[in-house]
């Protein structure tokens, strides 16, 4: 028989088994929850290492270039060098300012601690930039290096430095008409400066070529020394003659290059603050003047190159011309007849009138423009203006025009009309790069004739030769035979012509039997040197042409000659 279990051992087996079952059940449930519990503390150190690792590559990460905007950064540009290599104008490296909102922990503060260094900052404008979201805003551009120190020396975070180039001009204003300006960004916008961005430059830095170091510098013709007397002498004159405006051009008589080229009030390229105001235009080339008497040397070398009129004619000047309802008369008449070199140098208007309607209307105008003065002129610098003239040329049109009223033209288109009556005939656009005299040959044009050239030359000479009693004398300089025409134009104002208010000026050559060079000067509404003279061109314009002569001449290899005097300068009389 098998053994009987009692019934007690088998309800404590069946307790023990369900004491197994259910701890089994609570070690099964233990683990499910510690799993998960793990898996959340895992998940959550997972989120705070991936945001923890990002900071510390934040913090780390060098700041990135690509966040000043490309087309702001500054590229570089070739120097300019006056013709004997001096430098007038090239880079210098300089900081800029900028700053990161994003890093500016306080705006006010950072604001007010930057006024201590840049104290016309304004606070409204920087205020609007440094409260965006931003990565990037410029606040000042091209600091020096006392302002850079200075701002570093403040530690606000949030604010750093670019460097950039600067263009900086060691002459200051000295030729700033010519030289012209560049913008913020190094590039150029007005004079040779944009004349050269406009011959490639600007491609070169649109691509990145336009690397330092690699850019040839630009050589001009113009002479720094020269230029520097130009200007000297222009200041001077206004206020010892207390004008308002005066300009000067020197011009070489062979190859058209122009050697100085001022026009005061100018500007400093390096601080332009006031390049746009309506005083400082550069009058040289960018205005039009009625040029007064100066245009009674082109009436004289049209009427005798016309054939029509001969160096030994004469005209009669005792009486007014009456024309329209207008009166033609001398400002110092000598009412009698005059020869044609007596006509220019005492500077009649009967005279150089009455020489003008031999050759006729259509003859002069065709004149005046074949030498240059009624188109506008060609050349390198951008601001040049257009002549002005007639609608339609009558009588009257042409005998005014004849002494200087009628066509406006600038100073230096009439400087260079003028280098072609004294050169032998040649006319050439004028240039402020070197040009040899084979080059200007090659694109001159002939005309007037070489013996109307010396005709012209020999009455520039006794013009200014002491003892004639010609407007010319006070430009005379002692060795260089300085030949010339005074031109003193009356100026319209209120529509109408007033004898208190002139434009005068004065064209020289020198040496006057083969000119080298050419100089104009102008100087706008002067008053008189001293109580009891006058303030025509002879008094005024005519020294300062031989004062600049006088300081140059030699600087430039001109020779003085003390053998023979000009004045008996070989002139077919014929």
């Amino acid at each position: 028989m098998g053994e009987q279990v009692d019934g007690s051992d088998t309800l404590a087996v069946r307790t023990g088994a369900a004491t197994i079952v259910m701890d089994g059940a609570r070690k099964a449930r233990g683990g499910r929850a510690q799993n998960r519990v793990i898996m959340a503390m895992a998940v959550v150190f997972g989120v705070y290492a991936a945001i923890g690792g990002r900071l510390v590559q934040l913090a780390i990460q060098d700041e990135p270039e690509a966040r000043v905007p490309a087309a702001r950064i500054t590229a570089s540009r070739p120097d300019l060098v006056d013709r004997n290599g001096e430098v007038l104008a090239t880079d210098i490296k300089t900081a800029s300012l900028f700053a990161e909102p994003r890093r500016i922990v306080d705006i006010d503060e950072a604001i007010e601690k930057l006024s201590t260094v840049l104290p016309d900052l304004n606070y409204e404008q920087t205020y609007r930039r440094l409260d965006s979201d931003a990565g990037f805003v410029w606040l000042r551009r091209q600091l020096t290096p006392r302002q850079q120190a200075d701002i570093l020396a403040l530690g606000v975070p949030g604010l750093g430095f670019r460097a950039e180039k600067r263009r900086f001009y060691p002459g200051g204003p000295t030729a700033s008409h010519i030289l012209g300006l560049v913008n913020i960004d190094n590039k150029g916008i007005a004079g040779i400066e944009k004349f050269v961005d406009d011959q490639g430059l600007a491609d070169l830095q649109a691509t990145g070529l336009a690397v330092e170091g690699h850019l040839e510098p630009v050589r001009l013709s113009i002479d720094l020394r020269v230029q520097h007397v130009i200007r000297d002498e222009l200041a001077q004159a206004m206020e010892r003659y207390r004008a308002v405006a005066a300009g000067a051009v020197m011009v070489n008589a062979h190859t058209g290059e122009i050697l100085g080229m001022a026009s005061l009030p100018d500007y400093d390229p390096n601080n332009p603050v006031n390049a746009l105001d309506k005083d400082r235009l550069n009058r040289a080339s960018a205005g039009v003047f009625e040029m007064g008497s100066t245009f009674k040397l082109f009436t004289t070398a049209m009427a005798l190159d016309s054939g029509r009129v001969k160096i030994t004619d004469s005209f009669d000047a005792t009486r007014p011309i009456r024309i329209g309802g207008f009166t033609i008369n001398d400002f110092h008449g000598k009412r009698r007849v005059l020869s044609v070199p007596e006509i220019f140098i005492y500077s009649s208007n009967i005279g150089t009138a009455k020489m003008a309607d031999a050759v006729g209307i259509e003859g002069h105008r065709a004149f005046l423009k074949k030498v240059g003065l009624l188109d506008r002129l060609k050349t390198e610098l951008p601001e040049v203006a257009m002549p002005t003239e007639p609608k339609e040329w009558k009588k009257i049109n042409s005998i005014t025009i004849a002494y200087g009223h009628g066509v406006a033209t600038t100073p230096l288109q009439t400087a260079m009309a003028a280098v072609a009556m004294v050169n032998g005939g040649k006319l050439f656009p004028p240039t402020f790069l070197p040009r040899s005299q084979a080059e200007a040959d090659e694109i001159a044009e002939q005309v007037i004739s070489p013996k109307t050239s010396a005709q012209v030359r020999y009455l520039f000479r006794r013009n200014v030769e002491k003892g004639t009693g010609g407007s010319g004398s006070r430009a005379d300089v002692e060795g260089y035979f300085v030949g010339g025409k005074t031109g003193t134009a009356e100026k319209v104002v209120n529509g109408r012509y007033s004898n208190s208010s002139r434009f005068n000026a004065f064209i020289g050559a020198f040496p006057a039997d083969n000119p080298d060079y050419v100089v104009l000067v102008f100087i706008d509404e002067p008053k008189p040197e001293r109580e009891g003279i006058g303030a025509t061109a002879g008094l005024n314009a005519a020294p300062m042409v031989g004062n600049i002569i006088r300081r140059t001449a030699a600087l430039l290899g001109v020779k003085p000659e003390f053998s023979h005097e000009s004045g008996a300068l070989l002139v077919s009389q014929q």
